[in-house]
């Protein structure tokens, strides 16, 4: 089984809504908040931006916008 620090590197929505979940079922308010910051990365470009140049991928306006802007690096 894979712990449950691996749904908050997920692209699935549902993966990062569980892991939001589990973390705050957990108590883990530090993990819950990484959690939350996460879903709302994937939720808003369906994708990590920081991790496209890694990936060969071509970052949209509204990516390097938040990339710039100071949006999670990673």
């Amino acid at each position: 089984p894979r712990p449950i620090g691996h749904l908050r590197q997920s692209h699935d929505l549902d993966a990062q809504h569980r892991g939001v979940a589990l973390f705050q079922v957990m108590g883990l308010s530090e993990m819950a908040y990484w959690a939350r910051v996460h879903l709302d990365i994937i939720t808003r470009f369906g994708r990590f931006p920081h991790r496209n140049p890694v990936l060969g991928r071509v970052s949209t306006a509204a990516e390097l916008a938040f990339l710039k802007a100071g949006g999670f690096a990673g």
